[in-house]
């Protein structure tokens, strides 16, 4: 079956995050501009999901619901077939969303005023959740050289040893960056961060989005040690654009950490989620491998589209390659404008909405992310928006 990844659907007045927060940001928005920001798709869902949602709600009452065991199947054949992870159902703990595991992890494992290690920049929301609960960020910055990003070793070491940073939460595959962590890479991380007693929590729910010639590794797979030091946030929400279900899967072999997360859990009353997105999850990875393998294929066209587009038309900007993630990570700095004059420039006279650089962190100022999971139509529009008004500063 051919999917349909061009069609635009518009969101404006269906409550989408998304498109509300354009308007904010430019409330005099043209009716015919898509935001390239919030991560979730400008696709059509998978037919497959939505038919067998509307099935499920014809012959079904909206009560509470329990996960069951085609869900549980589900989400184990799911990490078997394609992670290669064998994983038992009662390693797996839902909750409404991988921030949501953040938030409850930080809490867990953590006392207040103890560091949370980011590398940075990253997802900010990790931001968040370590200082709405009263830790502190220790911050591990990405080092950036020759448009690629790495981890420094020796400052991760250096902040590890410090006995007051008690837990990591590690991006893999990196958001915004879309870095693909080697298992050299993760080993050495895990490493550093189990021989000081740092407990390793792994956000993993760009998983299944890696691009052709990287291989993403689940870092609960590289041992049985490693496993047992790490939470691994997974969800099908960015997979199978599913964010508002509120749905994830959050995979913890050792039992102890396992029984400590869900303690925080239920101190906030968070025992079961909504069944709808169980039923979504369920029939994602049961009937939805063919349309995301049509996906990645869609994305992959659209980065070499976008990054021919900008060699040959705005060769400033520094496209830095994505491995994983659909979410393409650009250095503007090079454009001598400041962050927030850029933001402007583009909010108000380009009317492109991207993700700004400055929200992922001190590291992020002069770059923008943009979402790329759109139909290539309306992101070649966007792009010669972008480059006949930022043409104008350039001249100038």
């Amino acid at each position: 079956m051919k999917y349909d990844f061009e069609t635009v659907v518009s969101r404006s007045g269906n409550c989408s995050s998304k498109w509300d927060q354009m308007k904010g940001w430019n409330p005099n928005v043209g009716s015919d501009i898509v935001p390239f920001s919030v991560a979730d798709m400008e696709l059509r869902n998978a037919p497959e999901i939505i038919e067998g949602i509307k099935e499920y709600v014809d012959k079904t009452i909206l009560g509470y619901t329990n996960a069951g065991e085609a869900y549980y199947n589900a989400v184990c054949g799911w990490m078997d077939r394609r992670h290669s992870w064998d994983i038992k159902p009662e390693w797996i703990l839902g909750t409404p969303g991988v921030v949501n595991a953040f938030y409850t992890a930080v809490k867990a494992f953590t006392k207040p005023g103890e560091g949370v290690i980011l590398m940075t920049p990253v997802y900010y929301p990790m931001y968040m959740a370590v200082e709405r609960n009263k830790r502190k960020i220790v911050r591990n910055p990405l080092i950036y050289k020759d448009n690629r990003y790495s981890v420094d070793f020796n400052d991760l070491e250096e902040k590890a040893k410090d006995p007051n940073n008690t837990l990591i939460i590690l991006c893999s595959p990196h958001n915004p960056v879309g870095r693909v962590w080697t298992p050299e890479e993760l080993e050495r991380i895990g490493r550093i961060c189990i021989d000081n007693n740092v407990v390793i929590v792994s956000d993993e729910i760009h998983f299944d989005i890696i691009m052709p010639g990287y291989k993403h590794t689940v870092f609960a797979t590289i041992s049985e040690e490693f496993a047992d030091h790490s939470i691994v946030c997974t969800a099908p929400s960015k997979t199978f654009n599913l964010a508002g279900l509120q749905t994830s899967n959050i995979i913890i072999r050792n039992k102890r950490l396992r029984e400590r997360f869900r303690e925080e859990q239920l101190s906030v009353s968070i025992s079961r989620l909504n069944m709808i997105g169980y039923k979504a999850c369920e029939l994602a990875y049961d009937k939805g491998e063919e349309w995301l393998e049509q996906l990645l294929l869609h994305i992959d066209h659209n980065r070499l589209v976008l990054t021919e587009y900008m060699e040959q038309n705005l060769s400033q900007i520094k496209v830095i390659p994505i491995e994983g993630t659909y979410l393409q990570w650009l250095d503007l700095n090079a454009l001598g404008i400041s962050p927030l004059e850029l933001e402007r420039i583009m909010h108000m006279e380009a009317q492109v909405f991207f993700d700004e650089g400055y929200v992922f962190g001190e590291e992020g100022k002069g770059f923008e992310r943009m979402n790329i999971a759109c139909p290539t139509n309306i992101m070649l529009v966007a792009l010669e928006r972008m480059k006949k008004t930022l043409d104008q500063y350039m001249r100038g």
